[in-house]
């Protein structure tokens, strides 16, 4: 990961690798371009992907602390009375 990218905020990232995908889709650039835009984003898959399981392990870690394995305040939900 270069230093642009640990700077880049997830939302960020997902943006321009939408941005690289749909260029590509497009087909409107060279293969050099294109083969440059596709390692861009796998770049940018990465991180974003990292970024998510970070997130995954915050939460779990707290719901590990609360004891709990679903948020405070929840229930589930029951579909045959359509209430929690």
């Amino acid at each position: 990961m270069t230093q642009e990218s640990k700077a880049m905020s997830f939302e960020e990232a997902l943006k321009q690798l939408e941005a690289i995908v749909t260029q590509l889709e497009r087909g409107e650039v060279s293969l050099d371009d294109a083969v440059a835009a596709y390692e861009k984003g796998s770049m940018l898959k990465n991180q974003c992907q990292q970024r998510l399981d970070e997130a995954r392990l915050k939460v779990e870690q707290i719901r590990a602390q609360r004891g709990s394995s679903s948020p405070e305040g929840t229930a589930p939900f029951d579909p045959e009375s359509g209430t929690a």
